[in-house]
């Protein structure tokens, strides 16, 4: 990702190590970059569910003692406040710039509708399959947050499922109208050749 683009990058959740896709997006985001992830709760954190369960639960018995609503820490379940806020701990988030760097980001769950409709990238740096060590234990966030609290575990499996129909009749018809076209050339560029004595 060292090319800047002026329009926002779209990078697919699923399947990216949480702190190493952290890093990358922070970075991008402090230089500028304007960058939208979806599917956060795809995204896949290393060592086994139980030991990450443990270690977010230990991260709720820190609070503030007076007035915790009011004054946090906050402890956001939604996976993708989850990737945010692994994201704003890598960011001077405090000081105008790093603000400005977190306003260029958007994060979300599922992939919702203007962005079902552009190519997706993947970070080959932060995939779990290129970095993390086969047989080593990992989870998903989605598990992790619906465990601890994260009530729309169920709604984004069910949008995501008529995502998926809905795509897989859209690629169909592209690859029949493909095939169509490939045909007509074909069809057409034979006779032209037929009639010019080839």
């Amino acid at each position: 990702m060292s090319t800047f683009s002026s329009s926002p990058i779209v990078i697919d959740g699923k399947g990216h190590l949480l702190g190493r896709l952290a890093s990358i997006v922070a970075k991008q985001a402090l230089n500028g970059q304007k960058i939208v992830v979806v599917r956060c709760e795809e995204i896949n954190v290393s060592g086994s569910f139980f030991r990450n369960k443990l270690r977010y639960h230990n991260f709720l018995h820190k609070r503030h003692i007076v007035n915790p609503k009011k004054s946090g820490p906050f402890h956001h379940r939604a996976p993708s406040k989850i990737l945010y806020r692994a994201i704003r701990g890598m960011v001077p988030h405090k000081t105008p710039r790093g603000a400005a760097s977190l306003e260029r980001l958007k994060l979300y769950e599922g992939v919702p509708p203007p962005y079902d409709r552009q190519k997706r990238m993947v970070i080959p740096a932060a995939l779990r399959v290129l970095r993390l060590k086969p047989g080593r234990k990992y989870c998903t966030v989605k598990r992790l947050s619906h465990e601890v609290g994260w009530g729309y575990k169920d709604v984004v499996d069910r949008l995501e499922e008529k995502r998926k129909i809905k795509a897989q009749a859209f690629y169909e018809r592209k690859v029949a109208a493909i095939k169509l076209r490939q045909k007509a050339l074909g069809d057409n560029a034979s006779a032209r050749l037929t009639e010019l004595g080839y």
